[in-house]
């Protein structure tokens, strides 16, 4: 009883059917209608429900087993139909059945058209040895065809469904793998800048608190202001809208290297319309390359350019520090992916210091902005 009960509460839980296999198996009445009519007599009564006990095990069998066992019961079904047929003329529904059925177990329209051709044969033959009446000959041999071919086409439907569903079910899990790296990438760049210049400010106020107690106070309520910024910041890289625009960004990257002890030049062209995503991207590349400046680069002198030349924005970064041939971190690595999703390039120079310039092309027309002042 257990058995029987996960088994009906398997076949539920198939999205393709639901219900429809409890309905569907109704139709195995038309094989008890010749022994009702004709009183048959009590031991073909007791064959009959045997037969129609076996082909329930083999009929629910096909929504319970994967292939190629399901193949096995549509045989099944067809020598059950095979073995009754000269007792019991109603056992043509279960040639019905297994022509049903087959198009249903079977991976393509040819395997489908065989299997069917096969069943049908088999019912013709036998029907026609026996001198069956033409009744009986139509639904063993012919209406299985009329359903069978019916369901080729369903059959190949439900198998373009399930690719399609498979497909979406791995675009779905690629979006999310990529939405993962995106998030990593992101509390990256933001956590990275911010911690940098809480640690800078923080050295600082070390340094000034017994000489100067009143500068190194502004400090330390910078520290905590930064770090408010850095909470929202983090709250809002998750909801993706983190970025404040390129300019904001410049000019706190120039104050940001400017506490640093750095000589900062700045030139951003005032003409330059950038588009939404091209300017998040930029406010990103230019808050990782500061970073990597305070944090790596010894520097003493930091030029930033932006300036618009055929089509392209093109931003560069350019210090007189130690430059280093490391390959590329987590940082600089998600700054490239960015940029090449849009269709950019970034590349970096370590002769002399270190140079980073990004292209990335303008698609859009967005407000202008002003650049920051030198």
């Amino acid at each position: 009883m257990a058995l029987a009960l996960k088994s009906f509460k398997q076949v539920l839980r198939d999205k393709e059917h639901g219900w429809g296999p409890f309905f569907w198996v109704l139709y195995l009445g038309f094989f008890f209608i010749e022994p009702v009519v004709d009183h048959v007599s009590a031991k073909l009564w007791a064959l009959d429900i045997l037969a129609a006990l076996v082909f329930i095990a083999l009929y629910f069998g096909i929504f319970l087993l994967e292939e190629p066992r399901a193949v096995v019961h549509i045989g099944g079904m067809t020598l059950l139909g095979m073995l009754m047929i000269p007792f019991n003329g109603g056992a043509s529904t279960f040639f019905i059945f297994a022509g049903a059925f087959v198009p249903f177990v079977v991976e393509t329209q040819t395997a489908a058209i065989g299997c069917l051709a096969a069943i049908v044969s088999v019912a013709a033959v036998e029907t026609y040895l026996l001198h069956v009446s033409g009744w009986v000959m139509f639904y063993a041999a012919v209406f299985p065809i009329v359903v069978g071919g019916s369901n080729i086409f369903f059959a190949e439907r439900n198998r373009m469904n399930r690719k399609l569903r498979k497909a979406n079910e791995e675009i779905e899990n690629l979006a999310k793998v990529a939405e993962r790296e995106r998030i990593a990438r992101d509390l990256h760049d933001v956590l990275g800048h911010t911690l940098s210049v809480i640690t800078l400010k923080s050295e600082l106020a070390c340094k000034l608190i017994d000489r100067d107690p009143q500068q190194a106070g502004k400090e330390i309520r910078e520290v905590e202001q930064i770090s408010r910024q850095a909470l929202s910041d983090v709250r809002d890289a998750i909801r993706g809208y983190r970025s404040q625009g390129l300019v904001a960004e410049l000019a706190q990257a120039k104050t940001t290297l400017e506490t640093a002890g750095l000589t900062v030049q700045c030139d951003a062209a005032t003409t330059v319309q950038l588009p939404a995503v091209q300017e998040s991207v930029l406010s990103l590349a230019v808050r990782e390359a500061v970073t990597n400046v305070v944090r790596h680069a010894q520097a003493r002198t930091c030029r930033m350019r932006l300036e618009q030349q055929n089509g392209s924005c093109r931003l560069e970064i350019q210090d007189d520090g130690c430059g280093s041939s490391n390959g590329e971190g987590n940082g600089l690595r998600g700054m490239r992916e960015r940029v090449e999703m849009l269709g950019g390039t970034l590349n970096r120079s370590t002769e002399a210091g270190t140079t980073l310039t990004i292209t990335l092309p303008l698609k859009e027309v967005m407000p202008k902005r002003e650049g920051c002042q030198k």
